[in-house]
């Protein structure tokens, strides 16, 4: 836990007890820090994702059962069938042509979010969505010197105002698709805004409004398919730089999947595979910092905390920690074979306590059924002097992208 006096008091967090405190055993006492949340209340209102307290409390427990493992493995189809045209789409491509690799894992994972968050409505295009989002995460996730300085957020950001348009349309959209599924009721096969029109708080009865709705849906848009995207890219990355992970993940999944693309009952039957996704966060978490704030004092490992002293939690930093990790920097998914023999508060890829990552296990198996097809049917190489360099903006972002060559199996 490193402390600073200077011009403000500052600390930042790598200890896993003192992490425990904030994130689970104190919750209360560290809100997400102003400065994170008015980024994100721009495109998700006051969602599960920004919300505090009883408003916090009365939706997470109305979302909880929406992604009960029955519900999660439901939605498995949707992402079967996005894999397999992407299957398609990299066959297509020359064996010795580089391309980037996460160009198709944002378009396979925004196809597998939007169609189970809005499934069969054409009013919505999906281009549009994208194109408003990824401007969102491009120009409003980049914290600007107003924001370092503690200038009120009323006071415009010009980076942010370029994408306040599109996102407002993209907002009013959701809106009609949500209000016409309330007319014409839930699909034969229900995707989450079915789910989330049935769900009610289990405590108050409390039932979520077209605006509520409609930012929880957004909220599971925006912070689902970048996440995921980004790891499959590091992933394959990851991958191509060592046959012998790639070898053994490919035969294994090959085992499984005999030529057919992944389904929700080969997730379990690819354990390898899901620990090159475990050890992929670890390396190269999506959400790479987290910022809190005290409300009251308190006291962390002996550190006094005053109230409203910003406490900043590098997720990066502390997975790469060489007192909590042997051999930190290198890529061995070996390490997540024995799941308990890791420290719960120094692996932190979705958070943990009250408000860990609701749609953890959702990323987890789109994640699986997307990399196990894919090591089946290709083996990937790196692309000389394209090596990727990590880029903090709202998610830890690959610069230049992430460049392999495709060769099917």
């Amino acid at each position: 836990m490193l402390s600073s006096e200077t011009m403000r008091r500052w600390h930042m967090v790598m200890d896993p007890q003192a992490l425990k405190r904030i994130l689970k055993d104190n919750v209360e006492n560290y809100p997400k820090a102003e400065v994170a949340v008015n980024i994100m209340r721009t495109a998700i209102g006051e969602s599960i994702f920004v919300a505090h307290g009883q408003y916090w409390l009365w939706q997470r427990r109305t979302a909880a059962p929406i992604f009960s493992y029955r519900n999660v493995a439901n939605l498995a189809p949707i992402m079967t069938e996005a894999t397999a045209r992407t299957v398609e789409k990299i066959a297509r491509i020359p064996d010795d042509e580089p391309f980037n690799i996460l160009d198709p894992m944002i378009e396979v994972t925004f196809e597998i979010i939007s169609d189970v968050t809005l499934s069969n409505d054409d009013s919505l295009s999906r281009e549009q969505m994208h194109r408003a989002l990824d401007s969102f995460i491009k120009r409003t996730g980049r914290v600007s010197l107003l924001d370092a300085l503690g200038a009120p957020f009323w006071i415009p950001r010009p980076s942010r105002l370029f994408s306040a348009r599109d996102l407002t349309n993209v907002q009013k959209i959701v809106d009609r698709a949500i209000e016409k599924r309330r007319a014409i009721g839930p699909n034969p096969n229900p995707d989450l805004t079915d789910l989330f029109l049935a769900g009610e708080d289990p405590v108050t009865k409390r039932r979520m409004t077209t605006e509520e709705l409609r930012n929880n849906l957004l909220t599971f848009v925006v912070a689902g398919h970048e996440t995921s995207a980004l790891t499959l890219a590091w992933a394959i990355y990851l991958c191509s730089i060592d046959p012998e992970v790639q070898e053994k993940a490919a035969e294994e999944a090959r085992a499984v999947l005999n030529g057919r693309t992944a389904v929700v009952d080969d997730v379990a039957k690819m354990p390898y595979v899901r620990c090159i996704i475990e050890e992929t966060l670890r390396l190269y978490p999506p959400f790479a910092l987290l910022i809190r704030s005290a409300k009251e004092d308190d006291t962390l490992i002996g550190r006094e905390v005053r109230k409203g002293d910003p406490l900043i939690l590098p997720i990066y930093a502390l997975h790469r920690n060489r007192l909590l990790w042997e051999d930190p920097d290198s890529f061995k998914p070996e390490r997540f074979q024995d799941r308990k023999s890791i420290a719960r508060f120094s692996y932190l890829p979705f958070g943990d306590g009250p408000r860990i990552c609701i749609g953890a296990e959702f990323a987890l198996q789109e994640m699986v059924i997307v990399l196990g097809t894919l090591l089946s049917r290709f083996r990937f190489d790196p692309v000389e002097g394209k090596e990727p360099k990590p880029v903090m903006l709202l998610t830890l972002r690959p610069q230049g992208g992430v460049w392999v060559r495709a060769r099917k199996r």
